[in-house]
């Protein structure tokens, strides 16, 4: 066990360094950049991403100042020296290979930099919009788990039935209707739009949170979070149901179920006391793929349709504005997360059936 995790941790390196260098030099060649945003703005004219100009160029920081009008759009009739202050603030007058070790030896000590253009550390931005992503993604998977796991096996023993298929075209149904559509609906229903005001519409938590007892405080986390949880939840729950269904489908027609049931063990012993410890390796190997999913990329609309600050909105925004220091330092702890989540997942597997020998697996 020891030497099969040790594997899998110095297979992390070579992962992650990989994903760092293919992304840098992909940027290196995407159109803007930082000091083409800020001469944009000098100009009156933020042109941010969608600047058509080799920004690879701002990102590759050639240290050379002598043609700064071909170079920049924008730079006519500002001091050649001034945009070269400006690329040594952002650090683009030390060449590329130089920066992009310089990254990896910053980052393996957790060191991110400072935000381009919020003039704060980038661990502390991250560190702030966590808990909101950490929130839906949490509980969206934690809801659809905890009604697609039974509703799967209700489904696998009823297969064929009247229940089986109605459950099956309505799950479907919520699958195919995107995520902020339902969750404009909602608003409408639950926010004051045109019905009810039940729920708020902004915030993970109310303005005078500080002041409120700890009783108070947790229900009014959940009182804000309903909606959003709500909204994730809908398209989650057909990929977990079905993979429960059918895993449950495929372990009660084996050989062992038979001879079980014909040593007289009635159809819930057979079910939890043999079926479902099988049934459930493939489900929960799904929940960390599940979960990230719903905590990188899943709340990103859900976040700005119910204005909450979360690491899905920062993102987004550190793109568009070239905010590269924020956008390394997520996609590096992406990677490393979902590095990590898997080997924990195989650690599951164990943990379920012992039979597992991680010693003698390849990684």
């Amino acid at each position: 066990m020891a030497a099969y995790i040790a594997r899998r941790l110095l297979f992390m390196i070579p992962t992650i360094f990989g994903i760092l260098l293919i992304s840098f030099v992909i940027v290196q060649f995407a159109p803007g950049g930082p000091v083409e945003r800020v001469l944009a703005q000098l100009q009156g004219t933020d042109a941010g991403a969608t600047a058509n100009i080799g920004g690879g160029g701002a990102a590759m920081g050639s240290a050379g100042t002598s043609d700064f009008s071909s170079k920049y759009r924008g730079a006519q009739g500002l001091d050649p020296k001034f945009i070269a202050e400006l690329e040594k603030q952002f650090g683009f007058d030390k060449p590329a290979y130089e920066r992009f070790f310089l990254m990896l030896g910053n980052y393996l000590r957790f060191d991110f930099g400072r935000s381009y253009f919020r003039d704060e550390p980038v661990i502390k931005l991250i560190a702030e919009k966590l808990p909101v992503s950490i929130s839906l993604g949490l509980w969206m998977t934690l809801i659809s788990y905890a009604v697609s796991i039974p509703l799967g096996i209700k489904k696998a023993i009823a297969d064929g039935t009247r229940f089986d298929m109605w459950s099956s075209a309505i799950i479907i149904i919520g699958y195919a209707i995107p995520s902020f559509l339902f969750a404009i609906l909602l608003i409408v229903l639950f926010c004051g739009g045109s019905f009810w005001q039940v729920f708020p519409l902004r915030g993970l938590v109310s303005e005078n949170w500080e002041e409120l007892s700890w009783p108070a405080r947790i229900a009014d986390y959940f009182w804000h979070i309903t909606l959003p949880v709500l909204s994730l939840s809908l398209g989650a729950f057909a990929t977990s149901t079905f993979l429960t269904k059918n895993s449950f489908l495929d372990e009660v027609r084996k050989q062992y179920v038979q001879t079980a049931r014909m040593k007289g063990l009635s159809d819930r012993q057979v079910l939890y006391g043999h079926v479902f410890r099988n049934a459930m390796m493939i489900v929960v190997a799904g929940f960390p793929g599940a979960f990230l999913s719903a905590f990188f990329t899943g709340s990103l609309l859900i976040e700005t349709i119910f204005s909450l600050d979360g690491l899905g909105l920062l993102s987004f925004e550190s793109i568009v504005n070239r905010d590269y220091p924020i956008v390394f330092a997520n996609l590096y702890i992406m990677a490393l997360l979902g590095l990590v989540v898997n080997l924990l997942s195989d650690l599951t597997y164990m943990w379920i059936d012992p039979r597992i020998d991680f010693e003698t697996r390849e990684v």
